[in-house]
């Protein structure tokens, strides 16, 4: 039933990907092929592969450790030239974001009772509701019935914002009024959606800071409400993040990790940062896997995230 959710290399849309990278590449890392090309395998060049890799915004620790072990290759005489060396770079960058456990998120799963249940969570700003529709939209364009439950009812307006984002998808929202309790939504969005049959419904929820201790609290009252409804679900917690906010947006990461157990994460306005870096930093530092990029403002600026098509679209040369 849900097919939807297997990654299939064939089908990620290579041009958003190239979309959404294009800044980080232009500024960064399509440096990174011409240096190799022009240089022996010096100090000079693991210096300034180093300052590249920290400048848009990949963590110390893991420039240190690609870096380290791209060197003992050259070192060893495994790797002899500046082609064998970027195409190295770019499995050990691959490597950093994948990891054993990520492909379990999108095995099918024919045991699974619809409705397959995402929760979406993250502060205000950082473009959770956008981000909503358009895994909407994803969907929807892969022939699943898709429901959105408007489970933040603290922030004014924003039942209204993710109705008007529904109509625009063609999706249903149930929604109670502002104030209302979440918990109250969420239950009863999942009653809709087992009642109309859908595939697969996404709740949206409180969008305040992680340090509002009240609101965090709701938002695992939430989590409790519908896995008392389907004691597997939310089958997906995803978290959505702001790529231009850089490292400063790992600790809204944390501590909604640590609140709800987060299993993914939507990264959104990727377009708009020279610093995509912060993707491999993202996945380091929180072990939570990067599921979908949002790479553009339009309901269809969406690309599931595939480390390999990811690297080697960050890695092609500037122009």
């Amino acid at each position: 039933m849900f097919s939807i959710f297997k990654r299939n290399r064939e089908k990620v849309n290579r041009e958003q990907t190239d979309a959404g990278v294009k800044r980080s590449r232009d500024s960064w890392f399509g440096r990174i092929r011409n240096l190799f090309a022009s240089r022996e395998l010096d100090d000079s060049v693991w210096d300034e592969i180093e300052e590249i890799l920290i400048s848009a915004d990949v963590s110390v620790e893991t420039t240190m450790t690609v870096l380290d072990d791209l060197r003992d290759d050259v070192r060893a005489g495994r790797i002899t030239d500046g082609e064998g060396a970027f195409s190295r770079l770019k499995n050990l960058l691959a490597a950093e974001l994948a990891a054993d456990d990520d492909p379990d998120v999108w095995l099918d799963d024919d045991g699974i009772a619809a409705p397959y249940v995402i929760l979406v969570c993250g502060v205000n700003g950082v473009g959770k509701t956008t981000s909503i529709a358009k895994l909407a939209h994803h969907f929807t364009g892969a022939g699943k019935k898709v429901m959105l439950g408007a489970a933040d009812t603290f922030r004014a307006a924003a039942e209204e914002q993710l109705e008007i984002l529904g109509e625009r998808v063609g999706v249903d929202v149930i929604s109670h009024q502002h104030g209302a309790d979440p918990g109250a939504v969420a239950y009863d969005s999942w009653q809709a959606a087992r009642a109309r049959g859908a595939d697969i419904l996404i709740v949206d929820t409180a969008g305040r800071l992680h340090t509002r201790n009240n609101l965090m609290d709701e938002l695992r009252k939430v989590r409790r409400v519908i896995n008392r409804l389907d004691d597997a679900a939310p089958h997906q917690v995803l978290l959505t993040l702001d790529a231009t906010t850089g490292h400063n947006g790992l600790t809204q990461a944390r501590a909604f990790t640590e609140a709800v157990g987060c299993t993914g994460i939507f990264l959104a306005k990727l377009d708009g940062t020279a610093r995509g870096g912060i993707v491999l930093s993202i996945r380091r530092e929180l072990g939570v896997p990067i599921l979908f990029i949002g790479t553009g403002e339009g309901l269809g600026d969406i690309a599931p995230f595939d480390p390999d098509e990811f690297v080697d679209a960050m890695l092609t040369p500037a122009a």
